[in-house]
């Protein structure tokens, strides 16, 4: 099924502005299997490169549902898509997957890559990512203090996970 709705790309030769794609249209970070998975929208991230890999990094706070999934698995999905899904992605990022059915409330639906990792039959471009690192933000390590105060006022700094881009895959 996912072969006849992605193809196989190349992530240095995509034209998406990351910028605007990552902070202003937003993406779903999955973690879990077919069995057992969780999604939540974010607004920050990166891709680049990093330790001679193609790599994405992504960042979860420990309070959000996903961060079990994350720790849990050795793989993650970023997943993109178009504006007409902006409505399921904002439910995704204001609800917990604790208290409700994400998928039953958007109409989005699972589908297993190659790998056997989440993503969703509407992304237009979807990363799967195999962690290689992870660390969280230390209070002792920002530089710039004011970054605290207006993003971590009650300390739940973020956990990041660098992962190596495995596949990356845009819709047929």
């Amino acid at each position: 099924m996912f072969n006849k709705i992605f193809r196989p790309a190349k992530p240095d030769l995509l034209n998406d502005n990351f910028f605007k794609v990552i902070h202003k249209d937003w993406m779903l970070i999955t973690a879990g299997t077919r069995d057992s998975f969780n999604t939540m929208t974010a607004s920050w991230g990166t891709m680049g490169i990093l330790w001679n890999k193609q790599i994405a990094v992504c960042f979860i706070r420990p309070t959000r549902h996903t961060f079990g999934f994350a720790e849990k698995n050795g793989y993650y999905t970023l997943s993109f898509f178009d504006d007409e899904y902006q409505d399921a992605l904002n439910y995704c990022g204001t609800h917990s997957g604790k208290k409700v059915d994400k998928m039953a409330a958007t109409g989005l639906k699972p589908l297993e890559t190659p790998n056997g990792n989440i993503t969703y039959e509407q992304s237009r471009l979807v990363f799967e990512c195999r962690k290689v690192y992870s660390d969280s933000f230390r209070e002792d390590n920002f530089i710039e203090r004011n970054i605290i105060d207006i993003n971590y006022p009650r300390k739940d700094f973020h956990k990041f996970y660098i992962g190596e881009i495995l596949g990356c895959y845009l819709k047929v």
